[in-house]
């Protein structure tokens, strides 16, 4: 069991951990296939998008509006239907309406009675401001793949958090859902890490998973906060 007493900051992956960006995912591309007289069950259309991400991630820095609109060119290549301008935009627009998972805002007001509360996720500043507003608490830091020009798993996220923050790795207790985005580079860093495993309750997955080792395993925030205060 951790001791939650060395830490002092808290820092979180947004979509997946805090925003329920599966349900989010789904129901922009199922209208967007809607549109073209398709159904695709979601289980290979969150795979085929959690194939799809990160390759386009790694091919060199863009907008994360930018990547999802070519996320949405290769599902469409993928599931056989051609996308018009909107639709291949439409999945990023989604964003300002994906909502928090039910038992986020409550744990988070509950964290940040005791720590301080960051942000480090593949996201860009201004699709973030969205989501903000509906997570309600401040954040002390709020670092975002637009500010750092790369995508987690880059260790470059994580560093340029740990020195904005300003404190010593060991007083950082990182939560997120992906293994793959988060909880390796953590290991790799020497960061503390919980994994939000929320994919045992949904049984999908928008994410890859990674062989990696968190401290600390919960099924939702509700639990984390339990524990940790």
């Amino acid at each position: 069991m951790l001791a939650f007493s060395q830490f002092r900051c808290l820092t979180f992956d947004c979509y997946g951990t805090l925003i329920d960006w599966e349900t989010g995912i789904l129901n922009a591309l199922n209208t967007a296939f809607a549109a073209h007289d398709r159904n695709i069950p979601a289980q290979p259309l969150l795979g085929a998008y959690a194939d799809i991400e990160p390759q386009i991630q790694n091919e060199g820095y863009m907008c994360y509006r930018e990547v999802l609109a070519e996320v949405m060119r290769r599902l469409g290549e993928r599931f056989n239907t051609v996308f018009t301008t909107d639709e291949i935009a439409s999945l990023a627009e989604s964003i300002r309406d994906w909502q928090p998972y039910p038992d986020t805002v409550i744990a988070l007001t509950r964290l940040k009675s005791r720590y301080k509360l960051a942000i480090i996720s593949n996201i860009d500043d201004d699709l973030f401001a969205h989501s903000a507003k509906k997570l309600e608490v401040p954040f002390n830091q709020v670092i975002t793949a637009q500010q750092v020009g790369s995508y987690k798993p880059s260790l470059r996220n994580f560093e340029v958090a740990l020195q904005r923050i300003g404190l010593p790795k060991e007083n950082i207790l990182h939560v997120a859902e992906s293994t793959h985005h988060d909880i390796a580079p953590a290991n790799i860093l020497g960061i503390h890490s919980v994994w939000v495993n929320r994919r045992s309750i949904t049984g999908k997955g928008a994410s890859l998973a990674a062989n990696a080792k968190p401290d600390l395993t919960v099924p939702d925030l509700k639990t984390l906060a339990s524990v940790a205060l």
